[in-house]
């Protein structure tokens, strides 16, 4: 094996992986207590320097990636994200750069690409994002049928929620919410009309528990998904690795019968 791989192999490891999530986490307790006043005038310095260690720790193992991995490094989207986020925190603190050092809370995002169960939700959450697009027309269909329907049938009598498209379709927003949905605006509703109820109950059965489980469907099964690619990955990995190792010790053997 060559240094390249064993570093690779040792960057992978779980011990290395498990510092790395506890560094990230570190880091985060410093970059909220930099937001106190008071934690800063008690301890301002230590706050700093441990922030600093820990964008150093960073910054040392990206440079181990780029050595580990070559060219292969910026290919994965995960180590373009921590490259990014590294990079970011790396932006002095300069005049104007306000915005760019706020940004440092990102490297708490770095989690993600560190840990794989949450790799797998997010990788999970976009690949969904297609599917979840049909159901997004599906959902604004309904509730441009519902508006135009509470608007006619309730903008007389409630303006101030359904006087117009607009205003109606946020209305029924706050009712697919289920925030303040029946004494806010259903109830009332239904003083002046007794049977609005045959309206808002099936507008929030098909969009809060049927439009929105099918959303939360759509993203379990992309999860699954992602966890089943990763799974193959693992194998056929592991699997060229055998292969490998079978045909450095075919080439020995060969080599000691030609001797």
């Amino acid at each position: 094996m060559t240094f390249r791989t064993k570093l690779a192999d040792w960057l992978a490891l779980p011990l290395v992986t498990n510092f790395v999530i506890a560094v990230i986490l570190v880091n985060a307790v410093t970059l909220g207590l930099e937001t106190s006043d008071a934690a800063m005038a008690a301890a301002g310095p230590l706050i700093l320097t441990i922030d600093r260690i820990c964008l150093s720790i960073f910054v040392i193992e990206i440079v181990l990636k780029l050595i580990a991995h070559g060219r292969n490094f910026f290919r994965s989207a995960w180590n373009l994200f921590d490259f990014v986020i590294v990079g970011i925190a790396l932006v002095p603190n300069a005049q104007g750069m306000s915005v760019l050092r706020a940004l440092r809370i990102l490297r708490v995002l770095r989690v993600i690409s560190v840990a794989p169960r949450l790799r797998r939700v997010v990788e999970g959450f976009i690949t969904a994002l297609p599917g979840m697009g049909s159901v997004f027309l599906l959902m604004a269909i309904i509730f441009y049928i519902g508006s135009v329907m509470a608007t006619k049938l309730f903008g007389d009598s409630f303006p101030e929620w359904f006087g117009t498209l607009g205003r109606s379709a946020y209305s029924l927003f706050q009712i697919m919410t289920l925030e303040s949905w029946s004494m806010g605006i259903v109830r009332p509703v239904m003083e002046a009309y007794p049977y609005a109820w045959a309206f808002f109950v099936p507008f929030i059965l098909v969009t809060t528990f049927a439009v929105v489980n099918l959303l939360v469907g759509l993203v379990v099964n992309s999860m699954q998904d992602a966890h089943q690619e990763e799974s193959n990955e693992k194998t056929d990995a592991y699997r060229d690795e055998v292969l490998t190792r079978l045909r450095a010790i075919e080439d020995r053997m060969n080599a000691r019968d030609k001797v």
